[in-house]
């Protein structure tokens, strides 16, 4: 018969696996409270609430997302094998691993599973990691239940990363020359051409507001000055500045774009990137999903004829969001410190990942050492 402590585990991971993924993200900061031998107070009340919406903030509502449904597919998988998902038992979530990584098993939402990539698994067990944390357990990555069997996977399964191809300065210019002159138009002219002259993330892109802490969901504000844009972001490695020069011509200025944008959308207040009516005359006021980025590189590449020795299929999957800013790290020919600066690197190794070819070959070693 299952302990006291058991039922209540068992209770608990149900409750939390059955709540929706806000309501469980409301729960988990909801943790947060006095200790039961401090007497409460007004000041203290205040204390708790405070840290609580620090709580909710530690990571992106993405990143929360990811982790929620991360912990959502283990706790089902756990049941079908007739197990709890609390406490952790290192045993089976080495277990869910190879399972993961063999696609033997099946899905809890599928007929049969498929391999996920290493980089997945990897992903998929730091979910897991937060998600134990958060309920008050600790999982020991270096358990030799987790650590060898994804040493394994890693050893039998890891393939070299897929890039996306990089936007080169032919491609954005390209680009741009597909999209009309009306609103919508230089919306997305602006959103190209400053997410690659900035090296931008797409969740950065419409991530900004026009002034600092015009609204709460802002990661960062835009200064439009004589000599280009200022952009300050809280971005995945902290706040940074990234400068954007003007360019040589109004065409393909960035700034430019930016500013004609702004001026026809009539916008001075809060966020940049927002959508347009359906006649595309007029700017509303909810701020532009990162997906819009997405989907409008896409469809300008194909809409420029770019890469149109592949089929449609693989055109689309070779580009994505980061292809602007492997672009810009591919195209930029200035000393590779700068190109790292401007896209947040904290390495020079990270840098060189963007550049996709641009110095294969350059440096000829087998001359060099006399062949």
């Amino acid at each position: 018969m299952a302990s006291e402590t058991e039922r209540s585990t068992s209770a608990r991971s149900d409750e939390l696996d059955d709540a929706p993924l806000d309501e469980r993200d409301q729960r988990n900061s909801d943790d947060i409270a006095l200790p039961s031998h401090v007497a409460a107070s007004g000041a203290l009340d205040r204390l708790v609430d405070t840290a609580r919406n620090y709580a909710r903030a530690a990571a992106s509502d993405n990143t929360l997302k990811a982790y929620a449904k991360d912990w959502t597919h283990f706790a089902r998988w756990c049941r079908m094998k007739g197990a709890e998902p609390l406490p952790p038992s290192p045993e089976m979530i080495g277990l869910y691993l190879a399972d993961l990584a063999s696609g033997s098993g099946r899905s809890p939402s599928r007929s049969a599973s498929r391999p996920l990539s290493v980089s997945t698994i990897d992903r998929r067990l730091s979910g897991l990691g937060w998600s134990f944390a958060q309920r008050g357990f600790t999982l020991d990555r270096k358990n030799r239940h987790i650590a060898t069997v994804l040493a394994g996977i890693k050893r039998k399964h890891a393939r070299p990363p897929v890039q996306k191809a990089a936007i080169l300065a032919e491609d954005i210019l390209a680009m741009v020359a597909t999209l009309p002159f009306d609103l919508r138009g230089l919306r997305d002219r602006a959103i190209l051409l400053l997410g690659y002259a900035g090296g931008l993330r797409r969740s950065e892109i419409v991530s900004f507001d026009v002034h600092k802490d015009d609204t709460p969901d802002s990661s960062g504000w835009i200064e439009i000055m004589e000599k280009g844009a200022l952009l300050t972001l809280n971005a995945k490695t902290g706040w940074r500045e990234v400068e954007i020069c003007r360019g040589s011509k109004d065409q393909t200025c960035p700034v430019h774009a930016l500013e004609q944008w702004l001026r026809f959308a009539k916008i001075d207040f809060g966020p940049v990137f927002v959508g347009t009516s359906r006649d595309g005359k007029r700017a509303l006021e909810t701020r532009l999903n990162d997906k819009h980025v997405a989907r409008l590189i896409k469809r300008t590449v194909l809409d420029a004829g770019i890469r149109s020795d592949l089929p449609d299929s693989e055109r689309l999957a070779l580009f994505s969001g980061h292809s602007l800013r492997a672009g810009l790290a591919s195209s930029a020919e200035v000393d590779e410190r700068y190109v790292q600066k401007q896209l947040g690197h904290a390495s020079a190794e990270m840098t060189r990942r963007y550049q996709r070819s641009r110095d294969r070959f350059r440096v000829n070693l087998t001359k060099a050492a006399g062949l």
